[in-house]
């Protein structure tokens, strides 16, 4: 079981290093949902320590992009990929909804050998099972998804389908409203192995994990 702090700050790597987070997805930009993080940043969050997969969107909003945009993400990739980050995160759609198969693979070919994950644009698309098996051909790694549902326990018996229909050939990560209180139900109901979480409460400040929340979680991925 692995637990994958979505973090907006440096405090929440460091809060992340300290507990022993087995994977951080640094972004930039809460209110947008995450967008790409500056280098520095990153390499600090490297520094201390972290598996490091930095989040590549240029913008918030849709996750249809233009040529300007896709040269923006190409360049992106291979700046992560030459600071040594083992894997990033992006995703791209067609208007129509469905993944763009063509620019993911294109994503991969760039990041080799880093891992690509799918954000949850994937909740986006209209058919959950023709889109896992466009990103299985495209090679990303794992899809990060809530099961096509609002949070990840109303999205519970779709993302299990999913863990099934994978096979092993792609990481299911369970993001959408994880928390303490629920992680065992959706390791029980779901079947996946990796979970995502910003562990931000209303204890936080600044869109900083809450660490008591960051610990909580980890008790709970241990026991499972």
């Amino acid at each position: 079981m692995l637990l994958e702090l979505c973090a907006y700050t440096i405090a929440s790597c460091r809060i992340a290093a300290e507990a022993g987070v087995g994977r951080v997805e640094l972004c930039s930009d809460p209110a947008q949902g995450g967008t790409t993080p500056g280098i520095g940043m990153v390499r600090t969050a490297m520094d201390m320590g972290l598996t490091v997969f930095p989040m590549v969107r240029p913008r918030g909003g849709d996750f249809v992009y233009g040529a300007d945009e896709l040269e923006v993400i190409h360049r992106e990739i291979r700046a992560f990929r030459d600071l040594g980050c083992p894997g990033i995160v992006t995703g791209m759609l067609r208007r129509d909804g469905t993944i763009d198969a063509d620019r993911m693979k294109r994503a991969v070919d760039l990041a080799g050998p880093m891992a690509v994950t799918c954000h949850k644009a994937f909740d986006a698309v209209p058919d959950g099972a023709e889109a896992l098996e466009a990103l299985v051909d495209a090679g990303c790694a794992r899809v990060l998804t809530s099961g096509l549902a609002p949070d990840a326990v109303a999205g519970s018996t779709v993302i299990a389908g999913l863990v099934k229909q994978a096979a092993g050939r792609i990481t299911i990560l369970v993001g959408g409203g994880v928390r303490s209180g629920n992680i065992r139900q959706l390791m029980g109901s779901t079947g996946a192995k990796e979970f995502h979480s910003s562990a931000i409460t209303t204890r936080s400040a600044q869109a900083t994990a809450d660490e008591e929340e960051v610990r909580a979680l980890l008790r709970e991925i241990r026991k499972g």
